[in-house]
Order: C-alpha cells, then sequence, then structure tokens
C-alpha cells in the first residue's frame, strides 16, 4: 500500500469536504445536472478518445498508485550477486533451485536454466519490458486526458447554466438552479482533475519509471550471469542505476 497517495487523496478530499461544510450545509454543494454534465460528459469524451478496453483497462493500471510492491533496487543488485556466484560455482543449472520472488528476474532465471541462447533472452526480457511501459503509459495517457477533459467539461456546464439563467431573468425562481449548474460544474471539473486524475497520472509516471529501471537492472543481471562475468563486475556495472549517493555493499 502506498501510503503517500492514500493520505494525499483522503487528505485533499477531505480539506475540500470541511471547508464546504464550515462555510454552510454540504448539500448546496450537490447538483444532479451538473454532475451529469462534469462526470458523465467526461467519460463519454474520454471514450471517444480511446478504446473502451484500454479505458477501463486503465482503471486497474491505477491500482499501482496505491497498492505497488517495488523491489528496491540495492536489493536487486544483492540478489543478483549471490545469483552470479552461485552461477559461476555450480554452474546455470545451479540456478534452477534458487527461490526467486521477483517475477520478472525468476523469468530470467528459467531462461538461462532452459538453456536459450543470450540473444533470445534478451529479445523475450526486452519485449516483456517494452510491453509493460507501453501498457502503463496507456494508462498514464488515460488518466492525462481525464484532467484535462473535465475542466472543460467544467466550463460547458457553466456555459449551459448561464444561458439557462439569462433565458430566466423574469422568473427569479429560475435563477438559483441555473446559477447553482453554472458554478458547481466549474468546481466539479477542477476537483477531479486536480484532485483525483492528475496526481494519479503523476504517481504512476514515477511508478512507471521505477519499473523500468528495475527491469531494466534485472536485464542486465541476467545477461551477465549467462556470460559468467564476475560477481564483483556485475555489482559495478548494476550500481550505475542508483541515484547519486546511494550504494550496495553486497560482497562477491
Amino acid at each position: 500500500m502506498d501510503l503517500a497517495t492514500l493520505i494525499g487523496l483522503i487528505g485533499a478530499l477531505a480539506t475540500i469536504a470541511v471547508s464546504i461544510m464550515l462555510g454552510g450545509d454540504f448539500g448546496m454543494f450537490v447538483n444532479v445536472p451538473g454532475l451529469m454534465i462534469v462526470v458523465g460528459g467526461t467519460l463519454m469524451v474520454t471514450l471517444m478518445k480511446f478504446p473502451l478496453s484500454l479505458t477501463f483497462g486503465a482503471f486497474k493500471v491505477a491500482g499501482k498508485a496505491f497498492i505497488y510492491k517495488s523491489q528496491k533496487p540495492q536489493d536487486i543488485i544483492e540478489q543478483s550477486v549471490d545469483l552470479a556466484n552461485i552461477a559461476r560455482k555450480e554452474g546455470l543449472l545451479g540456478l534452477e533451485q534458487v527461490e526467486v520472488e521477483n517475477k520478472f528476474l525468476k523469468k530470467g532465471i528459467e531462461l538461462l536454466v532452459d538453456g536459450h541462447d543470450s540473444d533470445f533472452v534478451r529479445k523475450i526480457l526486452g519485449q516483456d519490458i517494452n510491453l509493460a511501459i507501453e501498457r502503463n503509459e496507456d494508462g498514464i495517457n488515460i488518466f492525462k486526458a481525464i484532467g484535462d477533459v473535465a475542466p472543460a467539461m467544467g466550463m460547458i456546464g457553466t456555459l449551459i447554466g448561464l444561458v439557462q439563467m439569462m433565458s430566466n431573468m423574469d422568473d427569479p425562481k429560475a435563477l438559483g438552479p441555473a446559477m447553482a449548474v453554472a458554478l458547481l460544474t466549474t468546481f466539479y471539473g477542477a476537483v477531479i482533475a486536480n484532485a483525483l486524475a492528475l496526481p494519479i497520472a503523476d504517481k504512476l509516471t514515477h511508478r512507471n519509471k521505477e519499473e523500468r529501471i528495475n527491469k531494466s537492472m534485472i536485464l542486465e543481471s541476467v545477461s551477465a550471469i549467462q556470460e559468467g562475468l564476475n560477481p564483483r563486475v556485475i555489482e559495478g556495472m548494476l550500481q550505475n542505476y542508483l541515484p547519486d549517493g546511494e550504494s550496495s555493499d553486497k560482497a562477491a
């Protein structure tokens, strides 16, 4: 569970809700026509932009913003060095009995144990990386699109409300509901974009970068193990992926 995402989301919505309640009745901010325009309109326009399966698949990708177990790069380096030591002592077949939790690393080790050549191993693992990045980017693009469309639909709702208000200037009772639509649709669009869609897109972008770096490290480590490189050399290669100031002290 990513506490930062959860705390941020709850905190943002709670701040808005408390501000509303301190200023009056919460019910005055609930407007069905306005919600239909912004929520329904945003969903429909998003469906126009992207295929149906891709749009609804984005909500599954969004789960990575809240629930995502990322292995630390230092742990990947340490495990890679351990695997390299085993391979040097017992051969690649010796890796068959090693328990590996990381699914991508496990896939790479299985390819080595099965005896596939280095080009094939790189091709399979490289395809896995590219497809995972592509799926993540599809989800990011959809949430960015929602962040763009929601305020625009809010503006459309505002214009609808203003037209209705101007058309009923002789009826004071009709002015209130029309003004509510005009103001609340802008509010709904801003909340959806800035408290939900765009923050999720940014967090998914961070997750995508994390996943790309980790899988690239694993690809390099698997290739190096297959080539029989010295574990210390492998450790040095993989440390190039770490941010400045971080290091892994795993001894070979």
